[in-house]
């Protein structure tokens, strides 16, 4: 009797399923962060993250690396799509014209020091002024609160 070899056709790429049911070092996209919820992170064009960890019965979570080198412990029966996302290109693309930023629905970025003081806090005062921006007050957006960070909203970590 002829034996038949057969690939595992689960972990084949485009295929979708849970992160227990996938290997150390895949490629993986399109990835769930509460089992159900749907597909929320590595999503862009040409994007990938990687399985650092083994999925086993011990642990509740799998290590996986973001795009952005962050590693972050997902649920393991969080769905994930095995590949990297296509059209890697996208980011390469060069505008050929200045118009072409406002067809993509761009607008002009227009700093707040360059404005009035109705306009932007740090708008106002005579030439480049030193009563705004980094001398003596700290970088706000046109509504007043804080950016280049914002908010600090992070638990603090104990060490």
């Amino acid at each position: 009797m002829a034996q038949m070899l057969t690939q595992d056709l689960s972990s084949n790429i485009g295929s979708c399923m849970p992160l227990a049911d996938m290997r150390i070092g895949m490629y993986v996209h399109n990835i769930e962060l509460r089992p159900g919820q749907g597909g929320k992170l590595v999503r862009a064009a040409g994007t990938t993250a990687k399985i650092l960890t083994e999925p086993n019965r011990a642990t509740r979570y799998v290590e996986i690396k973001l795009p952005s080198g962050v590693k972050k412990l997902i649920d393991k029966r969080c769905r994930a799509t095995i590949g990297q996302v296509s059209n890697p290109e996208h980011g390469k693309k060069k505008l050929r014209k200045a118009g072409q930023s406002r067809w993509l629905g761009r607008r002009p970025v227009v700093r707040g020091v360059a404005m009035n003081p109705v306009d932007h806090p740090h708008g106002g005062g005579e030439g480049k002024s030193k009563s705004s921006g980094s001398h003596g007050r700290v970088s706000q957006t046109p509504w007043g609160k804080p950016t280049k960070g914002g908010y600090k909203t992070a638990r603090v970590r104990r060490k």
